[in-house]
C-alpha cells in the first residue's frame, strides 16, 4: 500500500492523464474509420478499469472517496454514470488484495506467532476488501464461521497523508462557507479517520450494536470473537450483498432492504446512541430469512438524545408547508442567522429536496429524483455568492456524521429505487420528529 503523500499524488495524478491520452487514442482510431460510438465505449470501459484499479490499489482516503462516488453515482446522468457502474461497485468488496505472506505477517502481529492454532481453518484469499482493511473468511477454533479483519500495513500513514490534501483544500474552499467553521469540520473528520483505524474502537462500537440488536426480527449485528493489535474477527453471516440486489429486478426484495437499512440508520441512535456513517452497500447482506445483516462499525459516530432531538425537529420544520414558519424555526433552532435578511421561500426550497420523503405517507426513491436533486443543487449554487442564502446557514460540526449517514443512506436508497413508508420510521424514532412543531396535529 504506497504510503508517501508524493506517490499517492502521482498515482492519482494518472487518472486525469490516462484519460487523456485514451481520449487522444480513441480520437486517432476515429481518423482511420472506426465508429464514434464504439470508440467512445472503449475509452470509458478503460478509464473506468483503470478507475477501479488506482483507487482500489492506493486504498485509504483515495478509495473512500471512489466508495462515496459509488454511492451518489444515481446523480449522474445515465449515460455519465453507467460505464463506471460496475467499476465502481467493485471498490465496495473487491478492492486489489494483499500478498499472502504479508496478511500472515499482520496476523502474527495481532494474535501472535501461534495465530494459525486460533483457527480450524483459514481461507488466504479475501472474501472482501475496503479502503483500510480486507476481510478473510475462517474457522475459530471452537467451530465457529468467523469473518477476519486485517488491516493493511502503512494504512494509517496513507490515511492520514489523503487526509493532508483535504485539509489543504478545505483552506482554499473556507472563504465559500463563512458560516462553517471548516477548522472544526476537518478536526472532526481527522477524528472520525482515527476511530476508522483503531480496531479497539470498532469493536467497541460493534459490541454496542451487537447487545442493542441481539435477537431482532430485522437485523443481524455479528458478535465479536476477538481483537487484537490490527485484527478484528467477528461472526460470519451469509446473505447476498446489498450490491447485488440494487442489480436485481426483484421490486418487493429491493423495497424492504432500503426499508430495512433505513430503519437501521434512524434506528441505532435511539437503541444503543450510536449511528453507522458508512452505509455504502458493501456494508450490508440480505440474509435467507429477511434479515438485513450489517458489517463493519469502524465509523460509527455517537448521537446524543439532546442531538437526536434536535435532528427531528429540524426534519419536522423543514416539512412545514409555510415558508415564514420554516425560515422562523430555523431561526430559533440556530440554523439560520438571527439577523440575516433572507428570502423565506428561497429557503424553503433550499431545504425542500431533503425532507420531501418526510412529507408523504410513502415515498419512492429513485434514479431519477436523485439527478433532479443534483441539477437543483447545481442550479442554486449561485446563493453561494456574496450575500448570498448559503452564506446564512449554520450546520453545527457535531450534525456532520449524522448528515453524512443520512446522505449516503439516501443515495442508496435511489439505487435501489425503494418505496416505503419513511415518515412512519421518522415518527417512530425521531423523538425531535415526533414532538416537533405541528406534530400533534400532523399526527391526530
Amino acid at each position: 500500500m504506497p504510503r508517501r503523500a508524493v506517490t499517492r499524488t502521482a498515482k492519482l495524478a494518472t487518472l486525469p492523464l490516462g484519460f487523456a491520452g485514451r481520449t487522444a487514442l480513441g480520437f486517432g482510431k476515429r481518423t482511420v474509420g472506426r465508429p464514434a460510438e464504439a470508440v467512445a465505449a472503449e475509452v470509458q470501459r478503460r478509464t473506468a478499469e483503470q478507475l477501479f484499479s488506482v483507487l482500489g490499489e492506493l486504498k485509504g482516503g483515495a478509495m473512500k472517496v471512489g466508495q462515496l462516488l459509488s454511492i451518489f453515482e444515481a446523480g449522474l446522468p445515465e449515460e455519465v454514470a453507467a460505464p463506471f457502474r460496475a467499476s465502481l461497485t467493485k471498490l465496495q468488496e473487491a478492492a486489489p488484495p494483499l500478498p499472502a505472506e504479508t496478511t500472515h505477517r499482520v496476523l502474527a502481529e495481532g494474535l501472535g506467532p501461534g495465530w494459525r492454532n486460533l483457527f480450524a481453518e483459514f481461507d488466504d484469499r479475501p472474501a472482501a476488501a475496503a479502503s483500510i482493511g480486507q476481510v478473510h473468511r475462517a474457522v475459530w477454533h471452537d467451530g465457529r464461521e468467523v469473518a477476519v479483519k486485517v488491516q493493511y500495513p502503512g494504512a494509517d500513514e496513507a490515511l492520514m497523508n489523503d487526509f493532508k490534501q483535504l485539509s489543504r483544500l478545505s483552506r482554499v474552499v473556507s472563504p465559500l462557507f463563512p458560516g462553517m467553521d471548516m477548522k472544526a469540520v476537518v478536526s472532526d473528520l481527522r477524528r472520525r479517520l482515527e476511530k476508522e483505524l483503531d480496531y479497539v474502537d470498532e469493536a467497541r462500537a460493534q459490541k454496542a450494536f451487537h447487545a442493542a440488536y441481539d435477537g431482532d426480527p430485522d437485523f443481524v449485528v455479528p458478535g465479536v470473537v476477538a481483537q487484537s493489535g490490527n485484527v478484528l474477527v467477528t461472526e460470519w453471516i451469509e446473505g447476498k450483498p446489498l450490491a447485488r440486489v440494487i442489480a436485481g429486478d426483484d421490486q418487493a426484495e429491493r423495497d424492504r432492504a432500503g426499508l430495512l437499512l433505513f430503519r437501521f440508520i434512524l434506528s441505532g441512535p435511539v437503541r444503543c446512541e450510536r449511528i453507522h456513517i458508512d452505509p455504502h452497500p458493501g456494508n450490508f447482506r440480505l440474509l435467507p430469512d429477511g434479515r438485513l445483516g450489517v458489517l463493519d462499525f469502524g465509523g460509527a459516530a455517537r448521537v446524543p438524545a439532546r442531538l437526536q432531538e434536535s435532528l427531528g425537529r429540524l426534519l419536522r420544520i423543514g416539512t412545514l408547508g409555510d415558508a415564514e414558519e420554516v425560515a422562523a424555526w430555523l431561526r430559533a433552532e440556530g440554523f439560520l442567522d438571527a439577523d440575516a435578511e433572507v428570502d423565506a421561500e428561497e429557503v424553503a426550497a433550499l431545504v425542500a429536496p431533503h425532507v420531501e420523503p418526510f412529507q408523504e405517507e410513502t415515498f419512492r426513491y429513485t434514479r431519477a429524483w436523485m439527478r433532479e436533486q443534483t441539477a437543483r443543487g447545481l442550479g442554486m449554487a449561485g446563493q453561494l455568492r456574496p450575500g448570498g442564502l448559503a452564506r446564512h446557514l449554520r450546520l453545527p460540526p457535531e450534525y456532520l456524521a449524522v448528515s453524512r449517514a443520512l446522505a449516503a443512506c439516501g443515495g442508496v436508497l435511489c439505487q435501489l429505487e425503494t418505496e416505503g413508508a419513511f415518515r412512519a420510521e421518522a415518527l417512530r424514532w425521531l423523538p425531535g420528529f415526533a414532538d416537533g412543531p405541528d406534530a400533534a396535529a400532523a399526527t391526530a
